[in-house]
């Protein structure tokens, strides 16, 4: 996945060159990780690569940086291939999803990096190619697999999985009130016939909220294919071992960046750093012991959203939350 111009929505309907090459939140992206990769021979892993714009910036303001780009998008990494061509064998991408970081490192034989970026969500690009399914604002099979080789798609789970199970996505990964009714339609009209294409369930959706819950939240639909979208990519399990693992990837000064969309993202990216940044040590101790220290030092003070700026010249940045982290020591043996 990864991500420029980038959305936790599926309005889709972009067209090419309009808001599709601005990175969210570049510029402080790139001051965040700076410090770390100003260092002669830097190695900075861009996790969510999509179509190169975040790393094409990294790899320009750090002329001495070596990028490792990963991605489960086989397109996006063709198109950013192409984009990254230049800057020849300074830049290394790789068929990956980002919880494969410490693999992906060990083949590459490093042991440790300077920095991490991830951009998470869906990226431009696969909103506005409508066969990909991911977009309610326009009909498309209902695939939502960011990597399309594998995986089963958001039709296989609107069409097989028990309604208990619907309910409890619907709650968990759209934060939908009305999951309940909409599994209950959902489940009604697969009976009569199987879910194909986006336009069926946005329809059933729009007919089975009540009144007061279509006045609120923007399309009725987004929370939903929310809720899908993720249970089908594992976006949430993938990001609870991804976090961690960029953290132990890091050298001491080394700094990650995280930009995520939605709260879901946010509040893990936030438990992963706070639990980084606190002493370890029994209470009562006079003294804290090296091993009980802090690992991280925290660089934004709670999560950082665009400026008003950004979300006028973007519309899809607007919902992204930035934090960052700098590993300061080692773990403890």
């Amino acid at each position: 996945m990864g991500r420029e111009a980038h959305s936790n929505e599926g309005g889709g309907g972009r067209r090419e060159g309009e808001s599709r090459h601005v990175p969210v939140m570049l510029q402080r992206c790139l001051d965040l990780l700076a410090p770390a990769l100003e260092r002669p021979g830097a190695v900075v892993v861009d996790c969510t690569l999509g179509l190169g714009g975040h790393s094409e910036a990294l790899l320009t303001r750090f002329p001495e940086a070596r990028l490792i780009g990963l991605d489960r998008d086989k397109e996006a990494l063709r198109l950013s291939g192409e984009r990254l061509a230049p800057f020849g064998e300074r830049a290394t991408l790789v068929h990956a999803v980002y919880d494969e970081l410490p693999e992906v490192l060990r083949r590459l034989g490093l042991a440790r990096v300077q920095g991490v970026l991830f951009d998470l969500g869906v990226s431009s690009m696969q909103l506005d190619e409508a066969d990909r399914g991911f977009a309610y604002a326009q009909d498309a099979p209902l695939d939502m697999r960011m990597d399309q080789t594998t995986g089963i798609s958001a039709a296989e789970v609107l069409n097989t999985y028990p309604a208990g199970e619907l309910v409890r996505i619907l709650r968990a990964y759209g934060e939908e009130k009305q999951a309940k009714r909409i599994v209950a339609a959902i489940v009604r009209e697969r009976e009569k016939e199987p879910f194909s294409n986006s336009a069926r369930l946005v329809e059933l959706i729009r007919d089975a909220l009540p009144q007061a819950a279509k006045r609120t939240g923007g399309n009725p639909a987004k929370r939903t294919f929310q809720a899908l979208r993720i249970e089908v990519n594992g976006e949430l399990s993938v990001l609870e071992r991804a976090i961690p693992a960029a953290v132990k990837a890091l050298d001491v000064g080394g700094r990650v960046a995280v930009l995520s969309y939605h709260s879901l993202e946010d509040r893990l990216v936030k438990q992963v750093f706070a639990a980084g940044a606190a002493s370890t040590a029994p209470p009562g101790l006079p003294v804290v012991p090296e091993r009980y220290q802090p690992r991280l030092k925290l660089l934004t003070r709670g999560a950082e959203l665009p400026t008003e700026e950004e979300v006028a010249e973007n519309r899809r940045a607007a919902p992204a939350r930035l934090r960052g982290a700098e590993r300061i020591r080692e773990d403890a043996e």
